[in-house]
């Protein structure tokens, strides 16, 4: 009489099939995990962006302009070549007025550059610099 043994585990094709579901899952959760950090580290310039804004209004309201280099701290940081205004937190940004933009008594644009990764990697709507101007125009506004 012949005994039969019955063999348990995985196939190869089995294994080969799990291996093939977790690298389609993997493809499609890894890029939409990325975006979701680098969307969730925007609101670290954001939040920069908003409290220099507020300090340079501060210094309008007491002094009469944004450009104030005696009373104004936060312009003279802004401005200072070194240290440069980094966003606190992670440091994934820096802060400074933007180049080319008009910069006096009464008007100015900040802008927060991405200047760390994964950071400098969300270029998708130019969302790696992130502007605010003195009327509270921001932008680029869908990354806002």
């Amino acid at each position: 009489m012949k005994k039969y043994f019955r063999y348990s585990g995985f196939t190869l094709i089995e294994l080969m099939v799990v291996v093939a579901i977790i690298g389609i899952l993997s493809a499609i959760a890894y890029p939409a995990y990325l975006n979701s950090m680098r969307k969730s580290n925007r609101t670290e310039a954001k939040t920069e962006l908003m409290d220099a804004a507020q300090r340079l209004q501060r210094c309008y309201s007491a002094y009469g302009k944004f450009n104030d280099t005696t009373n104004c701290a936060v312009y003279n940081q802004i401005t200072a070549t070194t240290p440069l205004m980094y966003s606190r937190g992670n440091a994934y940004y820096q802060i400074a007025f933007k180049s080319g933009a008009t910069l006096s008594a009464t008007e100015y644009t900040l802008e927060a550059t991405a200047v760390k990764a994964p950071q400098t990697k969300d270029t998708a709507n130019s969302c790696n610099k992130l502007t605010l101007d003195q009327d509270g125009t921001k932008g680029p506004t869908v990354c806002w």
